[in-house]
C-alpha cells in the first residue's frame, strides 16, 4: 500500500470514527443526507471527497425505511442532469460539430447521481455499501415511477465496475474460512443446504466442486456460486445427488461428466448484473484442466413456475387439450397420485410432451423462451437436451415444476455457434429427443396444425 493509500485510509478511518460516536446522539433524516450528498458533489479534493463519502453513507446506514425512500425520491428529482446546461450544450454542438463539443454534450446529459455514486465508491467498502443501497432502492421503490432512471444509474455503474475483469474465481471447499461457507449456506437458493453436514457433504473432494465469484472490493462476500457434482453419465434426479449416503464415484478421474446442479446469485443489489455466463464458462475451464477424462458439462436445472403456467393454461376443461390428455392432467389435484405408479406413468406421458412444448415455443413479449432459466442457459450457448420426469420429488420441486427437471448440455465446441444462433434469430439448440417430445406435445393439443 502506497503512502498516499495510507494517508487515505487514516482519514477515512478517523472519520468513521467520528461520525459512529455522533450517531449514537444524532437524528438524521433524508434531508440530512441529501445536504451531504451536495457537500461532497462540491468537494475538490480526494481526501476531503472520501471523508464526506464515508459520512453520507454512515448517514444513510442510521436512516429508516420511510426516510431511504424519501432519499430515493430527492436522488432521482433533484439529482438528474440539468435541462439547461444540456440545451445549451447541445445547441453549440448543432453549431459545429466537433469532439469537444460532443464530450461536452455527453458530460451534460449525465446525471449528477452518477458522479455522486462514483464519488461514494470513494469511501473504504463503499462498493458493497453501494450493492445494499441497491437492494433496499429495489425494496423500496418497487412501484414509483422515478426509480427506473436512479436504477439504471446504479446498472450503468455496476456494469463497469463488475466486470469480469475485476472478478475472481475461487474454489470453496472445507478449508475456506468459515465465514464464507456461513454466507454458502444463507445464499444457497435452489436447493436448501440443511446444515453444516450438508454442507461439508456438498463440498466433498471425491466427487463434488463448488466455484464462487468474488470481487476485491467486497472481500469475502461471494457475488455468485455454481455446486457441481462429479459422475458417471448425465444425471437425472436430484434426490440421488443431494443424498448424504450416496457417492456415484470413488475417485473424481473416474468421472465423466460435470453436472451443474445449483446456481445461485448471493447480492440481490446487483441483480441485472451477469456473472452466471462467465462463471460457468470459467469453471468449466478450471475442471478441464483439473480432471481431463471429463466428456460432459451439464446442468440438473429446476423448471420454475412450470406448474403455475400448466394449471393456468391446461388444467381447466376449456378445450385446449384432447379429452384423454385433459382427464389425465386433471390427476394433478390428487394429492396421493406420486404413490401410484401407474398414475405416475399416465401423468408422465402428458406432462413430459407438454413441458418439451412450453420450453421450445412459449415465449415473452420479447421473443425469449418464457422460462427464465431456459433463457439463461440457451442464451450461453448450451443445448436443451433433456427433460427428466420425476427429476425432482421434493415438495418444491412437485409445486414449481411437477416434479421435473431439465439437462442443459454444454459441448465446448458448440457454445458459441448456439450462442450465436439463439440471440441472432432465436434458435433453440435442441436433441432429438426433445424434440420429438415436442411433438407428442402437439398431438395432445386440440387443432394443432404445426407440422
Amino acid at each position: 500500500m502506497s503512502f498516499l493509500q495510507e494517508l487515505f485510509n487514516n482519514i477515512t478511518q478517523r472519520e468513521s470514527l467520528l461520525k459512529g460516536r455522533l450517531g449514537k446522539n444524532s437524528h438524521f433524516d433524508h434531508s440530512h443526507l441529501t445536504e451531504a450528498c451536495q457537500a461532497l458533489l462540491q468537494s475538490d479534493g480526494e481526501a476531503s471527497s472520501i471523508a464526506l463519502a464515508s459520512r453520507v453513507l454512515e448517514i444513510y446506514a442510521l436512516l429508516d425505511e420511510q426516510q431511504k425512500r424519501l432519499f430515493f425520491e430527492q436522488l432521482a428529482l433533484k439529482f438528474s442532469a440539468i435541462p439547461e446546461q444540456i440545451d445549451a450544450a447541445y445547441a453549440a454542438y448543432q453549431t459545429e460539430r466537433t469532439n469537444d463539443n460532443l464530450e461536452t454534450l455527453f458530460e451534460a446529459c449525465e446525471p449528477l447521481r452518477q458522479e455522486l455514486l462514483r464519488r461514494l465508491n470513494l469511501a473504504s467498502g463503499g462498493t458493497y455499501e453501494l450493492v445494499r443501497m441497491r437492494e433496499d432502492l429495489l425494496a423500496l421503490m418497487a412501484d414509483h415511477p422515478d426509480s427506473k432512471a436512479l436504477n439504471s444509474d446504479f446498472i450503468h455503474l455496476f456494469g463497469s465496475w463488475f466486470n469480469r475483469g475485476f472478478l475472481v474465481l475461487k474454489r470453496i471447499d472445507w478449508n475456506t474460512p468459515a465465514t464464507i461457507l456461513e454466507k454458502i449456506i444463507r445464499y444457497e437458493a435452489v436447493h436448501k443446504i440443511q446444515d453444516w453436514d450438508d454442507l461439508r457433504r456438498r463440498l466433498d473432494a471425491r466427487d463434488r466442486r463448488c466455484f464462487g465469484f468474488f470481487h476485491p472490493a467486497i472481500g469475502d462476500e461471494p457475488l455468485i456460486f455454481v455446486e457441481v457434482a462429479l459422475t458417471k453419465g448425465l444425471p437425472d434426479q436430484i434426490q440421488a445427488i443431494l443424498a448424504s449416503d450416496r457417492y456415484d464415484i470413488d475417485d473424481p478421474e473416474s468421472a465423466d461428466t460435470a453436472a451443474f446442479f445449483g446456481i445461485s446469485n448471493c447480492q440481490v443489489g446487483l441483480r441485472g448484473i451477469s456473472f452466471g455466463n462467465f462463471l460457468l464458462k470459467q469453471v468449466v475451464k478450471e475442471l478441464k484442466q483439473e480432471l481431463p477424462n471429463l466428456k460432459n458439462f451439464v446442468t440438473l436445472s429446476p423448471l420454475p413456475a412450470f406448474r403455475s403456467w400448466l394449471e393456468s393454461t391446461y388444467l381447466d376443461d376449456i378445450g385446449l387439450l384432447e379429452p384423454e390428455a385433459q382427464e389425465v392432467i386433471k390427476h394433478l389435484n390428487d394429492p396421493e397420485w406420486f404413490s401410484n405408479e401407474a398414475l405416475r406413468e399416465r401423468l408422465g406421458s402428458v406432462i413430459k410432451p407438454l413441458a418439451a412444448r412450453y420450453l421450445l415455443k412459449e415465449k415473452t413479449a420479447k421473443g425469449e423462451p418464457l422460462n427464465p432459466v431456459a433463457r439463461f442457459h440457451l442464451g450461453n450457448g448450451a443445448e436443451l437436451h433433456r427433460i427428466n420426469w420425476l427429476g425432482d420429488t421434493s415438495g418444491k420441486g412437485m409445486k414449481q415444476s411437477a416434479g421435473l427437471m431439465v439437462n442443459y448440455l454444454y459441448v465446448l465446441d458448440n457454445i458459441e455457434r448456439n450462442h450465436e444462433q439463439y440471440t441472432t434469430d432465436g434458435t433453440i439448440v435442441c436433441s432429438s429427443a426433445v424434440r420429438d417430445l415436442s411433438r407428442r406435445g402437439r398431438k395432445l393439443l386440440k387443432g394443432e396444425t404445426e407440422k
